[in-house]
Protein backbone atom coordinates (compact mmCIF):
# COMPACT_ATOMS: atom_id res chain seq x y z
CA UNK A 1 0.00 0.00 0.00
CA UNK A 2 1.59 3.89 -1.17
CA UNK A 3 2.24 5.87 1.58
CA UNK A 4 -0.58 9.02 2.23
CA UNK A 5 0.84 12.45 2.11
CA UNK A 6 -1.23 14.64 4.92
CA UNK A 7 -4.12 17.01 3.36
CA UNK A 8 -2.66 20.60 3.49
CA UNK A 9 -4.73 23.17 5.46
CA UNK A 10 -6.14 20.14 7.68
CA UNK A 11 -4.25 19.69 10.78
CA UNK A 12 -6.94 17.32 12.90
CA UNK A 13 -3.98 14.79 14.15
CA UNK A 14 -2.88 18.58 15.68
CA UNK A 15 -5.82 19.12 17.16
CA UNK A 16 -8.19 16.14 18.33
CA UNK A 17 -6.02 13.74 20.02
CA UNK A 18 -4.64 14.20 23.57
CA UNK A 19 -0.89 14.05 24.02
CA UNK A 20 0.27 12.58 27.77
CA UNK A 21 4.16 13.60 26.88
CA UNK A 22 5.81 16.86 26.71
CA UNK A 23 5.74 19.07 23.56
CA UNK A 24 8.02 21.99 23.68
CA UNK A 25 5.64 24.87 24.68
CA UNK A 26 3.46 22.35 26.36
CA UNK A 27 5.21 20.75 28.94
CA UNK A 28 1.94 19.02 30.40
CA UNK A 29 1.10 17.34 27.08
CA UNK A 30 -2.14 18.59 25.31
CA UNK A 31 -5.46 18.02 26.47
CA UNK A 32 -7.67 16.01 23.43
CA UNK A 33 -9.71 19.07 21.54
CA UNK A 34 -6.83 21.85 22.21
CA UNK A 35 -4.92 22.76 19.27
CA UNK A 36 -1.19 22.28 19.78
CA UNK A 37 1.02 25.39 20.36
CA UNK A 38 3.14 24.22 17.95
CA UNK A 39 0.81 24.29 14.93
CA UNK A 40 1.37 27.31 12.69
CA UNK A 41 -1.04 29.78 11.19
CA UNK A 42 -1.18 27.92 8.10
CA UNK A 43 -1.84 24.53 9.68
CA UNK A 44 1.64 23.11 9.72
CA UNK A 45 4.10 21.78 12.50
CA UNK A 46 6.88 24.01 13.77
CA UNK A 47 8.61 20.97 15.00
CA UNK A 48 8.06 19.22 11.81
CA UNK A 49 11.40 17.20 11.09
CA UNK A 50 13.24 18.73 14.05
CA UNK A 51 14.37 16.49 17.15
CA UNK A 52 12.15 17.93 19.63
CA UNK A 53 8.97 16.80 17.85
CA UNK A 54 7.53 13.96 20.35
CA UNK A 55 7.64 10.37 19.07
CA UNK A 56 3.94 10.10 18.94
CA UNK A 57 3.58 12.60 16.49
CA UNK A 58 6.14 11.36 14.26
CA UNK A 59 4.44 7.85 14.62
CA UNK A 60 0.90 8.83 13.53
CA UNK A 61 0.84 8.19 9.56
CA UNK A 62 -1.86 9.31 7.92
CA UNK A 63 -4.69 6.60 6.37
CA UNK A 64 -7.45 6.63 4.12
CA UNK A 65 -9.45 5.77 7.02
CA UNK A 66 -7.83 8.22 9.75
CA UNK A 67 -8.33 11.33 6.87
CA UNK A 68 -11.50 10.35 5.44
CA UNK A 69 -12.35 12.70 2.66
CA UNK A 70 -12.40 15.81 4.32
CA UNK A 71 -11.16 17.81 7.92
CA UNK A 72 -14.42 17.54 9.41
CA UNK A 73 -14.03 13.31 9.03
CA UNK A 74 -10.78 13.50 10.17
CA UNK A 75 -11.54 15.23 13.28
CA UNK A 76 -14.34 13.11 13.60
CA UNK A 77 -12.52 10.25 13.61
CA UNK A 78 -9.71 11.45 15.85
CA UNK A 79 -12.04 12.66 18.10
CA UNK A 80 -13.97 9.09 18.76
CA UNK A 81 -10.45 7.15 18.63
CA UNK A 82 -9.64 9.59 21.66
CA UNK A 83 -12.91 8.20 23.32
CA UNK A 84 -12.33 4.91 23.07
CA UNK A 85 -8.53 5.02 24.32
CA UNK A 86 -9.09 6.61 27.09
CA UNK A 87 -8.29 5.35 30.22
CA UNK A 88 -11.30 4.28 32.19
Amino acid sequence: MAAMNCRPGCAACCIAPSITGPIPGMPLGKPAGVPCVQLTADLGCALFGRPERPACCGGLQPSAEMCGDDRNAALTWLARLEVLTRPD
